[in-house]
């Protein structure tokens, strides 16, 4: 999973998951309630109740995939707050997998590409 790009949109859904939910109840939440196209390029990361579990969703060009972290002991430091997603980078994401809370962390500045817009034809 970490060998994705580092420029690739990450999302948080920032309310709890059913964990039962699959490619398709995880692609229908990003598609209808984060209002992003999940066949895009982008990761969706999704949390359940008791954050002690995490998926997250990616379609690699020709299929979904879907990678999944079950926490024996501890839980994922995300925040249920509004709004109902946040954009972050893959080293926060890593941040998070990892038990590291990303608001306890002091980044410094360093310079970054500037993001092209996406153009829809």
């Amino acid at each position: 999973m970490w060998a994705l790009s580092r420029n690739l949109e990450v999302f948080i859904y920032r309310h709890p998951v059913d964990m039962r939910k699959s490619f398709d109840g995880l692609s229908a939440l990003a598609k209808h309630t984060l209002k992003e196209d999940p066949l895009g390029s982008a990761l969706f990361v999704f949390v359940n109740r008791r954050r002690t579990q995490m998926r997250c969703l990616y379609f690699d060009g020709d299929g979904y995939c879907v990678w999944a972290k079950r926490l024996e002991h501890g839980c994922f430091q995300v925040q249920w707050d509004e709004p109902h997603k946040v954009r972050v980078d893959m080293s926060t994401l890593r941040l998070l997998a990892e038990g590291i809370s990303p608001q306890y962390v002091k980044r410094f500045r360093r310079y970054s590409h500037p993001v092209q817009a996406r153009v829809l034809v």
